[in-house]
């Protein structure tokens, strides 16, 4: 499954990053260019929704960690939302749900 990413700016300012498909080894660098490019917008809060990703791998975790951290030195907003239920359960087991403002609206 390849993976799709459609950026969109809301009406405050924020910046929501959607991603369709799996994140992995091969396409990962693509969710980080996408966010990078949000972050580097200067968006007032940037989500990187999760609605349409059934699978993350350690790489495209480390993608979503390190632009949370980025985010927190530019004093920009972050967040993971509308995790499917597979990806929220790896979230929760790296304890890092929390570090990337993880909801649960989604599974």
């Amino acid at each position: 499954m390849s993976l799709a990413i459609t950026t969109t700016t809301t009406p405050d300012g924020a910046i929501v990053v959607a991603a369709s498909g799996e994140v992995d080894v091969s396409c990962a660098s693509e969710l980080r260019d996408a966010v990078d490019a949000a972050l580097d917008a200067e968006a007032s809060r940037v989500d990187v929704d999760l609605a349409d990703v059934p699978y993350i791998d350690s790489t495209g975790i480390g993608v979503l960690v390190g632009a949370a951290h980025r985010a927190i030195d530019l004093g920009i907003g972050f967040g993971v939302r509308n995790p499917q239920r597979n990806v929220k359960r790896v979230l929760d087991l790296l304890g890092i749900t929390l570090e990337l403002g993880a909801d649960a609206t989604q599974g």
